[in-house]
């Protein structure tokens, strides 16, 4: 008989290892024993869970997307103008925990996979915009409407071309990459006082 309280505590500790054993792979050619394994349970529990693997990835993506998000809000609670909010959204993006190998190898099986999966498609789609929604909360105060959609396009470009090349072990450090993108914005809100004046 199950313990009461088990299933979240194991969907966990599944979400988790399919992303590992995705990092791991550095695709999605994982199968359901080896997620299984790695949560130290049986292959028919992972299943009785989920139901199959696309429905256990699907939700291991969900589960990085409210990572992030939990991330963003907590960056964002310190933020006191528009500018910190935007180094708050950059923090957040390249933390410890979202800039891990495992983390970022994982997304990257998640891009290429929602080439064919409309699911994950829409899930990706959801980090875009709110990834957009996000660095225009900050960055429209301070360039308006027009420029800031250019520079939030090109922050989110940056931030997610950084995770390629951290993908590829061509990367700059958690705290270059978070510079990089730092100094786009910042060279961008030059160029528009600098019109300005």
């Amino acid at each position: 008989m199950p313990k009461i309280g088990m299933e979240p505590i194991r969907r966990k500790a599944l979400t988790d290892a399919a992303i590992e054993a995705i990092g791991a792979h550095g695709s999605m050619a994982v199968t359901m024993s080896d997620i299984a394994g790695r949560a130290g349970v049986s292959p028919a529990l992972a299943h009785h869970y989920f139901g199959s693997k696309d429905r256990l990835i699907t939700e291991s993506i969900r589960a990085l997307l409210r990572d992030l998000r939990s991330d963003a809000v907590a960056a964002l609670s310190t933020a006191r103008s528009p500018r910190t909010r935007l180094s708050a959204i950059v923090a957040a993006s390249f933390s410890q925990k979202q800039f891990s190998d495992e983390v970022v190898a994982a997304w990257l099986a998640f891009y290429v996979d929602a080439q064919r999966a409309p699911e994950i498609r829409r899930l990706l789609t959801v980090y875009a915009r709110r990834l957009h929604s996000n660095l225009m909360s900050g960055l429209r105060p301070l360039a308006g409407e027009r420029d800031a959609q250019r520079i939030a396009e090109g922050a989110a470009a940056m931030i997610d071309g950084l995770y390629i090349r951290k993908a590829l072990n061509a990367d700059p450090a958690r705290h270059d990459a978070a510079a990089l993108v730092e100094d786009h914005i910042e060279t961008q809100l030059l160029e528009i006082r600098g019109r300005t004046l």
